[in-house]
């Protein structure tokens, strides 16, 4: 087969979930011709079947980086601002705030943690963006069926037929990428028993831009900022807990599974209530062997899965992104980038999965001396101002 039988371009993104978009979006601000496949198309209005219900937390840096790509001014109208992070232990006898600790992002900067938006809603915005830029294609419905990554190109076959040949194939297609499957690359997985359920609330009281994450056990329920909805205070929720557990609450009726979601909550907001529908999402944690193989790069969850604790996922992608874009604009895929990529983003990725792993270890404790103890390690570390301070710059991404 020779060369002149494949389509030629810069970059090849396999996967359109939203660090693809992303990743489109971003190789596309630099004038490189770029495709983006994905077996689906994104589904861009909340009240669909299949939309994604979680929203995700763009922290300082990630916003800086959307900035540059051209996205952020396009985001940002529909966006909450987090200024402080609080975490409350209700560990106790009875499922109340017994600690109430707040990180506020004004002890580090004159910015905000991050802003939220829906994932739904980030999906159709950057795809409307990949519409104006011209050297990008965005073609969902369209799968990645075959690849033999050479030192020369990487060939990729899809599932329309066509042959591409990329200076540089970047796999954004998930915690079971082919991509990488097709490079044999393999992973270590870390596995908790848990599921997530993820749906917005309304609530009585403001939110404050306060992101909230209640520990009791079963892991953490995360209540982040989301813009008022039909007039009423709004957040997005996401409740994780064992599997089982998971299964019990999603098939409780309305009243039932509103009297226990307010009880979990231990009354932070005041009354909750549910305002979509729920949706459902494993945890584990896992990190591919390498970041790398000829003219290829892993990002997102094809080279790292984090438990949503802390707003690390997403924001860990973009600093691949990021990477990825200054090493590979002026050479895509070339060896020594490719290189350094790996032996920067990987250790960074993987001391990052270490940590929030033991983060969500404790906040799965059921015992009461270990809830004890989780409350006490929450205090001691927040009363040492430099430490709470390294702390808020560590989560971050700031030296």
């Amino acid at each position: 087969m020779t060369d002149s039988s494949f389509e030629q371009v810069d970059v090849l993104i396999s996967g359109g979930g939203i660090a693809g978009l992303i990743a489109a979006a971003g190789f596309g601000a630099e004038g490189l011709t770029t495709l983006c496949v994905d077996p689906a198309s994104p589904v861009t209005d909340e009240g669909t079947d299949g939309a994604d219900l979680r929203s995700t937390a763009f922290l300082t840096p990630s916003v800086a980086l959307l900035g540059q790509i051209g996205l952020w001014e396009r985001l940002s109208p529909f966006a909450t601002p987090l200024q402080v992070m609080r975490i409350v232990d209700a560990g106790g006898a009875d499922p109340v705030a017994r600690l109430i600790r707040d990180f506020d992002a004004s002890e580090i900067g004159d910015q905000p943690f991050g802003w939220n938006l829906p994932n739904w809603l980030l999906r159709r915005e950057i795809s409307a963006r990949l519409e104006q830029l011209q050297t990008v294609r965005f073609q969902p419905g369209t799968a990645t069926t075959d690849v033999v990554a050479r030192d020369e190109g990487a060939l990729v076959t899809l599932s329309d037929g066509r042959r591409i040949r990329a200076r540089l194939l970047i796999g954004a297609d998930g915690r079971n990428s082919p991509v990488r499957q097709a490079l044999g690359i393999g992973v270590r997985t870390f596995r908790y028993g848990q599921k997530a359920l993820a749906f917005a609330v309304t609530h009585d009281l403001p939110h404050d831009n306060v992101s909230t994450e209640v520990h009791r056990s079963g892991g953490p329920f995360t209540l982040v900022p989301l813009p008022d909805r039909d007039g009423k205070h709004s957040s997005a929720v996401v409740w994780m807990e064992n599997g089982r557990q998971i299964a019990r609450l999603a098939a409780l009726p309305p009243a039932e599974f509103e009297a226990e979601l307010n009880a979990r909550s231990a009354g932070i907001l005041g009354h909750l209530s549910q305002a979509t529908r729920l949706t459902q999402w494993p945890i584990i944690s896992q990190i591919a062997d390498s970041f790398t193989g000829p003219r290829t790069a892993l990002i997102a969850e094809a080279a790292h899965v984090l438990p949503p604790i802390g707003a690390q996922g997403l924001n860990l992608s973009l600093a691949d992104l990021g990477a990825l874009i200054d090493l590979n604009r002026n050479d895509p895929g070339n060896a020594a980038g490719l290189a350094e990529y790996n032996r920067t983003r990987r250790p960074d990725a993987y001391a990052r999965l270490l940590g929030i792993d033991a983060l969500n270890r404790a906040s799965q404790a059921s015992l009461r001396p270990l809830r004890d103890l989780r409350a006490a390690a929450l205090g001691g570390l927040y009363g040492v101002a430099p430490v709470r301070r390294l702390m808020m710059r560590a989560g971050l991404g700031l030296r």
